[in-house]
C-alpha cells in the first residue's frame, strides 16, 4: 500500500529519471496519429506482460498510434513512487496504473472516466463496493477499476490436514455452484477450533501481526473485525472502538491470538507464503502466488491446497482484497486516446485472455466477468482456485480494512498496521480498555 507523500521537485525529477530505466516495449505503428505512454504493473506470473503487450499492439495498430508501454515492478515501492512523481512534475505517462488507495491520493490529478465507466458497467455489469469506493472521487470515477493484479485474498488450505481432522474441504467448497450444510458451519468458531489443533500440530496456520508492513495480515484482520461488526472510526470521523461489534472483535482476537505463529509480530507479506510452501503451516489468507510457487518449487505441497471462502462471523463472511486500477493522468496530452485503450483493454475477451495466461490470479472486479473456464480448469488439484473469485452466490462479500471511514483516514489506518497492532497487543496481555485506550490516541492523531 502507498501513503500519501510530499516530494522535492528535485526527487520528482530523481524519480522520473528511474522510472525511465524501467522495461518497456516500444509499440510502433506506421503512420502514427500521435503518441501515447502507459505504466502497468509488472506482471509476476511469466507470460502474462507478453499478453498485454500483444493486446496493445493491436489497439495501436488499429488506432495509429505510437504507444510506449513500461512494465513496472511492484517490489520497492516502484510502482507507488512513479504516481508520485509523475503528479508532482505534472510529466510522466498518459496512464498509469495505482493500486488500492492511490487513486484518492492522486484523484485530483486525474482525467473523470464516467464516460468509460459508463459503456463498461453496462457490458461487463457492476463494480463491487470496494472498488467503488477506492475509485470514485468527488463523485466521478477517477479511475477504471482493472482485472490485472486485482485480488482476493481467502483461506488457502492443505486438504490432507483438514480432512485428517474432519474437515473434507473439498466436498465443503467443491470446485462447482453448490451450496451444502458445511458451508453454513464453516465459521469463525470453527476457525478457532481448527487453529488450536494446527498448533498443538505444530502446523500453526500461517497469520502474522506485522505492524504497517504486513499488509496480509492488515486485510485479514479488517476481515474479522468486519465479520463481527467492527468498526474503528466511521465515515462521519466518529470513533467507535467502545461498539459492541468491535469489542465483540477484540474479544475474538484475543482467543485467536493464542494460536499465531511465535514468530507473528515480525511477519511481512512473504512469511505466510513460505509458511506454506514449506509444508509448516495448514492455512494461509493469501491470493493463489503461494499455490503457484509452491506448483514450482514443492509441488507435493500444491497438489494438497485448496482455496476457499473465508468464514462467517455474526455480520456476514467477508473476503480481504486488494484491487489494481488504470487512471488517465490530467495533464496528459493524449487523454482521449488514453481512456480509449483503457476500455479496450477491458473488454471482456481482453480480459479473460489475459486471466488465461496468469492462471487465474487477476480478477476483474466486474459483476459478468467472474464466470471464466480458467478458474474451473487449473491445477493441480483441478479446481483449486475455483472458489477464488467472489461469486454473486457465494454469500460473500469484499472486504478492505478500514473502509468504514473517510479515505484519507482509512488509508492511514491501513499504512499503519492499527488493527494488526491491536491484535498484538492483545497477545502480549493488554486489557480490551487499554488497547481501545492506545488505538483511540491513535485515531486522534488521523482526525485533527
Amino acid at each position: 500500500m502507498s501513503r500519501s507523500r510530499i516530494i522535492s521537485r528535485r526527487g520528482a525529477v530523481k524519480l522520473a529519471a528511474a522510472t525511465a530505466a524501467l522495461p518497456l516495449v516500444h509499440i510502433r505503428t506506421a503512420g502514427a496519429a500521435g503518441k501515447l505512454s502507459i505504466g502497468f504493473w509488472d506482471h509476476w506470473v511469466p507470460g502474462a506482460n507478453d499478453t498485454m503487450r500483444k493486446q496493445v499492439k493491436a489497439w495501436a495498430d488499429k488506432n495509429k498510434v505510437d504507444v510506449t508501454a513500461d512494465f513496472i515492478t511492484s517490489s520497492g515501492g516502484k510502482l507507488q513512487l512513479t504516481p508520485a512523481a509523475e503528479t508532482q512534475a505534472k510529466a510522466g505517462h498518459d496512464v498509469m496504473t495505482f493500486i488500492t488507495w492511490d487513486v484518492q491520493n492522486y484523484a485530483d490529478s486525474l482525467e473523470p472516466v464516467d464516460d468509460v465507466m459508463a459503456r463498461l458497467i453496462a457490458a461487463n455489469g457492476e463494480t463491487n463496493k470496494v472498488v467503488t469506493y477506492l475509485a470514485k472521487s468527488k463523485g466521478h470515477w477517477a479511475a477504471v477499476p482493472s482485472s490485472s493484479g486485482t485480488q482476493t485474498k481467502p483461506p488457502c488450505a492443505r486438504i490432507s490436514w483438514f480432512k485428517k481432522n474432519g474437515l473434507d474441504l473439498e466436498a465443503m467448497y467443491p470446485a462447482k455452484d453448490e451450496k451444502n450444510a458445511l458451508q453454513d458451519k464453516w465459521t469463525w468458531e470453527t476457525f478457532l477450533k481448527f487453529a488450536e489443533l494446527a498448533a498443538k500440530d505444530h502446523m500453526t496456520f500461517g497469520m502474522g501481526m506485522g505492524g504497517g508492513l504486513n499488509t496480509d495480515a492488515t486485510d485479514t484482520h479488517g476481515a474479522i473485525f468486519a465479520a463481527f461488526g467492527g468498526t474503528l472510526i466511521d465515515a462521519e470521523g466518529k470513533s467507535q472502538l467502545k461498539s459492541d461489534g468491535t469489542r465483540a472483535a477484540m474479544e475474538y482476537a484475543q482467543r485467536l491470538v493464542k494460536f499465531y505463529p511465535a514468530d507473528a509480530v515480525s511477519y511481512d507479506d512473504a512469511s505466510n507464503n513460505r509458511a506454506l510452501i514449506s509444508g509448516k503451516s495448514a492455512l494461509i489468507f493469501n491470493p493463489p502466488s503461494a499455490w503457484a510457487v509452491a506448483k514450482r518449487d514443492a509441488p507435493t505441497v500444491a497438489a494438497d491446497c485448496w482455496t476457499f471462502p473465508a468464514p462467517a462471523g455474526p455480520k456476514g463472511r467477508f473476503v480481504p482484497t486488494q484491487d489494481y486500477f488504470w487512471g488517465v493522468y490530467n495533464f496528459s496530452s493524449n487523454k482521449s486516446a488514453g481512456k480509449d485503450l483503457v476500455e479496450f483493454l477491458m473488454s471482456r475477451d481482453n480480459v479473460e485472455a489475459r486471466d488465461v495466461t496468469s492462471d487465474g490470479y487477476d480478477l476483474p472486479p466486474y459483476a459478468k466477468l467472474n464466470d471464466f473456464k480458467i478458474w474451473e480448469q487449473v491445477g493441480p488439484p483441478v479446481g483449486t482456485v475455483y472458489n477464488y473469485p467472489i461469486r454473486s452466490d457465494s454469500g460473500q462479500d469484499p472486504s478492505l480494512t478500514a473502509m468504514e471511514a473517510a479515505p484519507e483516514v482509512a488509508v492511514q489506518i491501513y499504512n499503519r498496521g492499527v488493527h494488526n497492532q491491536i491484535f498484538a497487543r492483545l497477545r502480549e496481555g493488554q486489557t480490551i480498555p487499554q488497547v481501545v485506550s492506545w488505538a483511540q490516541d491513535e485515531l486522534d492523531g488521523y482526525t485533527r
